[in-house]
């Protein structure tokens, strides 16, 4: 299928619906957006809480990263989208679980240096695999958390049941989730700082000061501020800020091109020293 959104001179890509076994016993749905020319790299790509695989910033970033080279599998998890399963009996577990049956997936199928992509919550299930997957180069995160409880809170605050009553209901972009309190459970006992505190492979993050869903504090922890001494080995991070961006990086239609550039850079060096080493 003809890429219908090919700008200029870059190449036009086509795409592949795919489902494979998920991590949770459920199958899964995805969408492999594949370049028409030689391929750079692949990257995994993770959709922010509730948003799922055909969210309006994944798919356009998912075909621009495609026209550059990068093949790209976008995803629903359990429950979410075009994925079977129940998305009440989820939590961030399941999410690595999946993410992580995703990258063994994309592994079968293509022999191409490996990245993680991931959007706000789809970012922090990316940072807490980096390490944990042989495949994986390095991940770029785009406007994510760096803990989990703070998703807890931001339930709570939407609906007082959900403590009380054991679950409640949240409405999310028009949209009615059932959320059950062993959720809010798991999402407040993982402890997501220490595990991207100890990540060792290369992350590239990139994060909006005016982000009204994510804080941009969140970054800090993502990509640490240096304390004015040099270090013999500096951790592999780097960090992007997009200043007047919007969480969905809708509101500029540059923001999603810049985007991606700067992220198919990055891959493409990433990409280079992998096969180097």
């Amino acid at each position: 299928m003809a890429g219908s959104e090919a700008e200029g001179a870059l190449a036009p890509r086509r795409n592949e619906r795919v489902e494979f076994p998920g991590g949770n016993g459920f199958t899964l749905a995805g969408i492999i957006e594949m370049p028409s020319i030689p391929p750079i790299a692949r990257a995994t790509f993770s959709h922010c809480f509730t948003c799922g695989k055909d969210l309006k910033t994944i798919v356009r970033l998912s075909r621009l990263l495609a026209q550059r080279g990068i093949v790209v599998l976008r995803f629903d998890m359990t429950g979410i989208g075009d994925s079977r399963g129940d998305f009440a009996e989820t939590n961030f577990e399941t999410n690595l679980a999946d993410l992580r049956a995703a990258v063994e997936y994309f592994d079968s199928r293509f022999d191409l240096p490996a990245f993680l992509i991931g959007h706000s919550f789809g970012g922090a299930a990316s940072l807490a695999l980096t390490d944990t997957l042989d495949s994986i180069r390095g991940t770029v995160s785009i406007a994510a958390p760096s803990d989990t409880w703070h998703l807890a809170d931001t339930m709570l605050r939407m609906n007082p049941a959900i403590e009380v009553d054991g679950e409640g209901q949240v409405t999310i972009g028009g949209r009615s989730f059932t959320i059950r309190k062993p959720t809010l459970d798991q999402w407040r006992q993982y402890d997501l700082e220490s595990t991207i505190a100890a990540i060792r492979k290369p992350i590239l993050a990139l994060h909006s000061p005016t982000d009204e869903t994510v804080g941009y504090e969140s970054v800090s922890q993502i990509v640490p501020r240096h304390d004015g001494e040099a270090s013999d080995s500096p951790l592999p991070r780097s960090l992007i800020t997009l200043p007047g961006s919007d969480h969905l990086l809708l509101k500029n239609p540059r923001d999603l091109e810049f985007v991606a550039t700067v992220i198919a850079g990055w891959i493409e060096r990433h990409a280079h020293d992998a096969v180097a080493g």
